[in-house]
């Protein structure tokens, strides 16, 4: 009876250790298709899209950051924020009252 104990409980947990390990591989490759997609839903609803295609395809994990770049650079700019990584873009061309344009600090 304690083999079948031990059994059963291996077995559980090597079910919940493979389905959490594929749960969060999901997660991750979600997660980069969203932060391709910024802040605009119209975009993060497209890359979600491209993503599905990717997995119909079976494109591989390693090839999937470069497929899914590709994808998002093919997304009609119409509609698209156009944002630089490091801020706001409203802001880009002011510079702070203690700092001079190229942002080095004023003496």
């Amino acid at each position: 009876m304690d083999y079948l104990i031990i059994a059963i409980a291996t077995a559980a947990g090597l079910y919940f250790h493979g389905w959490l390990y594929f749960r969060i591989r999901r997660w991750t490759d979600r997660d980069l298709a969203l932060s391709l997609a910024g802040d605009n839903e119209l975009y993060k609803k497209f890359m979600l899209e491209r993503l599905a295609a990717a997995r119909e395809q079976k494109v591989k994990r390693r090839d999937l950051q470069q497929w899914l770049e590709a994808a998002a650079a093919s997304y009609p700019l119409q509609g698209r924020e156009q944002h630089s990584p490091g801020g706001d873009q409203a802001n880009a061309g002011s510079a702070s009252p203690d700092r001079s344009a190229d942002g080095s600090a004023k003496r």
